[in-house]
């Protein structure tokens, strides 16, 4: 009994804890609120960027199209290495490429961040490119020692293909028969010198690493570093043909009236649980509302990007969390009606449901990682809770709902009936 009475306790104080959390916002409580959700372009506008294709003269026009696609899709990778994963990139008219952030007011700035080509190369004193981003398999962040000082400084350590390792041996031999004292090897990025490390012996290796000397956040410098050289080289220079700050197109009316459909859905799922399965019913709300609750700290901490799909699958997931535990009380109702004891009862009909369960969360989890491995803008964001949801509604309908029936017996709250026995 005692032991019982105190794991009440402990769930209620659990329970109450989440609620706090999710009512007074998570963002504000674990995070700074600029790092809680962020709402998409559908709900509280954000910045509008069009770029303009700078064609060379040795680009073949008949490949503009499949340039500007190729453009569109790494510019939206890039948009999802930076956390943007709720942006939208396409393409408008012939030449120019739309790109649409959500709650960043300040275009320019997202400009800053995007408009890099991502073209790095290899210079010495004399201007001579070596290396180009062609010769860069990848880009990678380390924070790891880097000389014999045995200190961890932020960094970018590039993987060179074997071309550009030949490339790079050649240059460093040249350098080191300069007579002038200028045996260094700048590292550029769109033009821009990020890092001119001395060349002291003969360069002979597959990697080289980017220093990031008197950035004002290294560690910030080089994680977005690694990220704009990884999202790949586009097949072209664009250009800023246009930006600006734009209005939410559904606005706030939008997000109040998809909440308050959550909330009757999550209100009237309640009440055909404790219609249907009495107590086991009640259990079934306490542990849906800490679902609820855990899902609004989940979203918050982990900074995801909510629009509108992203709240559909928000409200999808609230009928799946009480699926499992409708399977396990069928099976808790059937081992009553064989005339077993309750203890016996929940432990058996949890055994037998518990892999039908597994496997259709698994099966949807499957298809929410296709959706997060080959999607892109709104629908990341749907896959994103869509697997939120599935993951914690395993977690708490599962354990808290098994928690709280012992819990209940430990109580002695025996009687069958209220079962459904």
């Amino acid at each position: 009994m005692k032991k019982s009475i105190f794991t009440l306790v402990i769930v209620v104080l659990v329970v109450a804890g989440l609620l706090f959390l999710a009512l007074h916002g998570a963002g504000n409580v674990v995070k700074p609120a600029s790092e809680g959700v962020v709402l998409g372009l559908d709900l509280v506008g954000g910045s509008e960027i069009t770029y303009e294709a700078v064609i060379p003269d040795d680009f073949e026009t008949d490949n503009l199209a499949e340039g500007m696609e190729v453009a569109r899709t790494m510019m939206q990778q890039r948009l999802d290495a930076l956390g943007y994963t709720e942006a939208s990139c396409y393409i408008s008219g012939e030449r120019r490429l739309v790109v649409e952030i959500p709650s960043v007011e300040d275009p320019e700035k997202a400009v800053q961040q995007l408009g890099a080509t991502a073209v790095v190369s290899f210079v010495d004193a004399d201007g001579t490119v070596w290396l180009t981003g062609s010769e860069v398999a990848g880009a990678e962040y380390e924070n790891s020692p880097t000389d014999s000082t045995g200190l961890s400084r932020p960094h970018v350590k590039l993987d060179l293909t074997p071309e550009g390792r030949e490339k790079l041996h050649e240059a460093s031999q040249k350098v080191l028969a300069r007579g002038d004292g200028k045996n260094y090897l700048a590292i550029q990025m769109d033009g821009k010198e990020i890092s001119a490390p001395y060349v002291n012996e003969e360069l002979d290796t597959d990697s080289v690493i980017i220093s990031i000397g008197s950035a004002e956040n290294p560690e910030e410098e080089a994680r977005y570093l690694a990220k704009i050289i990884s999202a790949g080289r586009l097949p072209f220079e664009l250009s800023t043909a246009k930006q600006q700050t734009i209005g939410a197109s559904l606005g706030e009316k939008s997000l109040s009236t998809s909440l308050l459909a959550g909330l009757i859905g999550l209100i009237l799922v309640m009440i055909f649980m404790i219609a249907v399965y009495r107590l086991m019913g009640v259990i079934s709300c306490v542990a849906l509302t800490t679902y609820a609750a855990l899902f609004a700290v989940a979203i918050s901490v982990l900074h995801v990007n909510l629009s509108l799909p992203g709240i559909a699958g928000i409200i999808l997931t609230v009928g799946m969390a009480v699926d499992a535990n409708v399977i396990i009380y069928e099976r808790i109702k059937e081992e009553l009606r064989m005339g077993k004891t309750l203890r016996f009862a929940i432990e058996s009909g949890y055994k037998r449901a518990i892999l039908a369960i597994i496997d259709a969360n698994v099966t949807t989890m499957i298809a929410g990682f296709v959706l997060l491995w080959q999607g892109s803008g709104t629908i990341l964001g749907f896959a994103v809770t869509l697997l939120i949801g599935v993951a914690l509604s395993m977690l708490v309908m599962l354990v808290m709902t098994k928690v709280l029936l012992k819990t209940a017996v430990g109580l002695k709250i025996t009687n069958l009936k209220l079962y459904c026995a």
